[in-house]
Formats: structure tokens, C-alpha cells, sequence
């Protein structure tokens, strides 16, 4: 019974670490797909974050009183400043490696350092603005939106908590993944990017437009990977923003993406996988902080090891695409 009730405890915290991970590996999968390495999905995911803070903020801030408070725009304001945010993070990235064909490790890499840095400034600024005797930035109205339950969460008992006890942002991002799940493997766009990722010259010369897809398939991933952001801040820290609160969420989002072999369906069982290695320190008495640190690198141990799996197999259908991390340029075909 003990194990039970531990696992019943354990599973809803899993997911709630894991929806930002799924995000990011969802949106780092659609990338992928189109041929792009994008090593800077941990800085959109901040540019998200900071992103939505801004615009809650800002509404907050413009209300005379928070009874005032529309729940439409609570939640549509933080969306849509996500959406610019990371939105404009994509389309630099594309820029950058696309159009002028930067190496894109390097360029990933940048934007990674960028978007902490970006997230941390306006954070502090924030932080200023509020004279907070703690360094955050709390939007406890604003997030009461966003971690509203379904309403017959709490009349079902351990099938309410297990399922039904999240906010409609968890719910968003499993959809948000089948969705791409279903548009890479059933639809003719998804057969058209997966071709421009396998082999861009051959997509280029069927008639596909290589830079359109890698474009398209770049922002959208960037800002599904931006709700990653939004959803840590607004559901799983209560509206508290803090600088460096992410920690390093956003590379698990892309080791997820070789753990889940590039299929946004299984990044959503591997997401609560590694949310619950995440914190599984949390329910083991007794370690040492060198033990919990250990605990810390088992989702990266698991995906070495599936890495060596799936490259000792060598089963086409498992491996990345063929051109990921390559730029494409026209004239070489």
C-alpha cells in the first residue's frame, strides 16, 4: 500500500515536470523534421516564459482593481506574448541558418545563451518595477487561470487526481502532440517535410519549397516549444517568475527528442518518464546531496542508452533525418 500511495503521489507531480519537456521536445521534433538542429530551444523556452510574464504583467498592472479581471484576456494576453516571443526567435534562427546558412550548432548555441540572457534582464526589470524583498515576479491572479482544474477533477477521487487535476495547458500540449504526430505520419505537408529533412535537394526537385518548410516547420516548432515556457511560469510555479528558475528543462527537451526517436506521441509517455526521474530523489529517504545529484543525470543516462540501442540497430525508421544540422544551398545540387 505504501508503494501505491507513493505512486499516486509521484505520477501527478511527473506530469506537471514533465508538460514543459513535452513541449519543448514536440516543437524541437517539428524542427528536426524539416532538417533543423536547433540547439536553442532552451532559450526560446525562456523567451516564452519571460514573454507571457511581460504581457500578464502588464494587464495586471493596467487594472484599477483585480476584480476587474476578464479571464478571456488573462489568458489570451500571456498566450499571445508567447506566441510573439518565441515566434520572432524562430524566425531569427531561420534567418540566421537558413537564409544565410550559419552553422546551425553554432547558431542554436547562441540563441540558447541569448534567450537566458534575454529572460533574466527583463526578469530583473520586472523584479525592480515590483520592489519585491524576494528576487521574482509573482502573477498569482493571472495564474489562477491558467491552473483551474476540470470541475469534476475533485468528485473523482484518485482518477480525478491521476488525470483530470491539471490545468488546460497540460491537456494542450498532449493534444498539440498528437496533432504533429498525426501531421508527420498521415498527412501529404507531413510527407513533404519529412522528405525536405531527409533530403532536401530531392524535395527541391520534386517541387517542394525547401526554405518555406524549414521556415514553417522552424516557427511553429520554436513556438510550441515557447508554451513550455509559459506553462512552468503560469501553472507549475504558481505565476512566479524567477531568474534562472528553469533550470536545465529545456536540454532534457532535446535529449527527450533522440529518447522519443523524433515520434511526438511517444514524447508524451517519455515526457512523464522524465518527470518522474526528475524528482524521483524526492521520494527516496535518505540520500546524500551527491545521491540526489546522481538522481539528477538519470534521464540523460536513459537516453545515452537508447541512443546506443537505436544505433546499434540501425532501423531507418528509428534514426533522425538524414540532413539535420546541414544547411542547404540550391546551387549545390
Amino acid at each position: 500500500m505504501a508503494l501505491v500511495s507513493t505512486l499516486i503521489s509521484l505520477f501527478p507531480r511527473a506530469v506537471m515536470q514533465g508538460i514543459p519537456i513535452l513541449y519543448g521536445a514536440t516543437g524541437e521534433i517539428m524542427t528536426e523534421k524539416s532538417g533543423n538542429l536547433n540547439l536553442g530551444i532552451p532559450g526560446i523556452m525562456y523567451v516564452g516564459g519571460i514573454s507571457g510574464v511581460i504581457g500578464a504583467f502588464l494587464y495586471e498592472n493596467s487594472l484599477s482593481s483585480f476584480d476587474e479581471m476578464n479571464g478571456f484576456l488573462a489568458i489570451m494576453i500571456p498566450v499571445l506574448s508567447t506566441v510573439l516571443g518565441s515566434l520572432l526567435m524562430g524566425l531569427l534562427y531561420c534567418f540566421l541558418t537558413v537564409t544565410l546558412r550559419v552553422n546551425q550548432n553554432v547558431t542554436g548555441l547562441a540563441m540558447t545563451t541569448f534567450g537566458v540572457g534575454f529572460g533574466n534582464f527583463f526578469g530583473a526589470q520586472l523584479i525592480r518595477l515590483v520592489k519585491s524583498d524576494v528576487p521574482s515576479v509573482a502573477l498569482n491572479h493571472t495564474s489562477l487561470y491558467f491552473r483551474t482544474q476540470l470541475p469534476f477533477a475533485s468528485s473523482t477521487g484518485v482518477v480525478g487526481k491521476l488525470f483530470f487535476s491539471y490545468g488546460f495547458l497540460a491537456y494542450a500540449a498532449i493534444i498539440i502532440s498528437i496533432c504533429c504526430s498525426y501531421f508527420l505520419n498521415k498527412t501529404r505537408g507531413g510527407l513533404h517535410l519529412r522528405a525536405v529533412g531527409e533530403n532536401p535537394a530531392t524535395a527541391d526537385a520534386a517541387g517542394i519549397s525547401v526554405t518555406k518548410s524549414k521556415y514553417l516547420a522552424t516557427c511553429i516548432g520554436s513556438v510550441i516549444a515557447g508554451f513550455g515556457g509559459l506553462y512552468y511560469v503560469m501553472d507549475y510555479a504558481n505565476g512566479v517568475w524567477s531568474n534562472e528558475g528553469f533550470g536545465d528543462r529545456g536540454w532534457l527537451a532535446i535529449a527527450l527528442v533522440i529518447f522519443a526517436i523524433w515520434r511526438p506521441n511517444l514524447a508524451i509517455f517519455a515526457s512523464i518518464l522524465f518527470g518522474g526521474l526528475y524528482i524521483i530523489d524526492l521520494f527516496v529517504p535518505g540520500l546524500t546531496l551527491r545521491a540526489k545529484e546522481i538522481f539528477k543525470m538519470l534521464p540523460y543516462v536513459v537516453t545515452i542508452i537508447v541512443l546506443i540501442m537505436v544505433s546499434a540497430r540501425k532501423k531507418k525508421e528509428n534514426q533522425g533525418p538524414a540532413s539535420l544540422g546541414l544547411s542547404y544551398f540550391r546551387e549545390d545540387r
